[in-house]
């Protein structure tokens, strides 16, 4: 017991060092995930039919496959035919944003999908174009609605940055994972590493929930 909580003593601020990786990771996935999830649910819900068929093609492919076959088919298979030589760290980010991007952009559509159909017809009514009416009537509500499960996708794409692991990015399991394999206290070490991902994932989420009651409109309902 005691070789154990030494052993979690000295490696803690080397785990711990990880997380950064862990949350620049997941970050930089999110960002990607919002940057492209949401035009892609406004091309679903008021995108022409090839619009539609594209964005549904990219949904089913991300949503099909799993995280680890991702990372394998970019990282030795699409970048490496490419000549792409990314670090595992911006490809963990750049693979998990991608999936994000399929994921989000369902959050987003059910968002505008459950507004009432009447503001963008009033919208027209009074002069203004559809993109504009998107943009400044839609999308704010959306953004403000979706935050759950927002909140939902952050814990889905922070336990899933673990695989990252598998391309030998210095997250919080590499190096976890390093450590247990020279000093043998595996369950202390991986206890400890849980521990870390659930405090993140709390964090996380905890932020999330207190924006969406700052942003809450007493009365309001999508």
């Amino acid at each position: 017991m005691l070789e154990s909580l030494l052993a979690v003593k000295n490696a803690l601020p080397y785990i711990l060092q990880g997380s950064l990786v862990t949350v620049g990771i997941v970050l930089g996935a999110m960002l990607i995930g919002l940057a492209l999830g949401l035009p892609m649910a406004v091309g679903q819900v008021y995108g022409t039919r090839p619009i539609r068929y594209t964005a549904a093609i990219y949904v089913w492919f991300f949503r099909g496959i799993p995280v680890l076959v991702l990372f394998f088919l970019f990282y030795f298979g699409l970048f490496n035919a490419l000549n792409l030589n990314l670090s595992a760290i911006v490809t963990a980010a750049l693979v998990l944003g991608l999936r994000g991007v399929a994921y989000q952009s369902q959050i987003f559509r059910g968002g505008i999908e459950a507004l009432p159909h009447g503001q963008l017809k009033a919208a027209r009514a009074l002069g203004m174009s559809d993109t504009r009416a998107v943009v400044s009537i839609i999308l704010p509500q959306v953004l403000r609605t979706s935050i759950p499960g927002w909140a939902n996708e952050y814990s889905i794409v922070l336990k899933d940055s673990a695989i990252a692991f598998v391309l030998g990015a210095p997250e919080i399991l590499s190096r976890t994972h390093f450590v247990a394999s020279r000093t043998y206290e595996h369950f202390a070490l991986y206890l400890t590493a849980g521990v870390i991902y659930f405090c993140l994932t709390w964090a996380g989420v905890h932020l999330l929930h207190r924006l969406e009651k700052k942003l809450y409109i007493p009365g309001y309902s999508s």
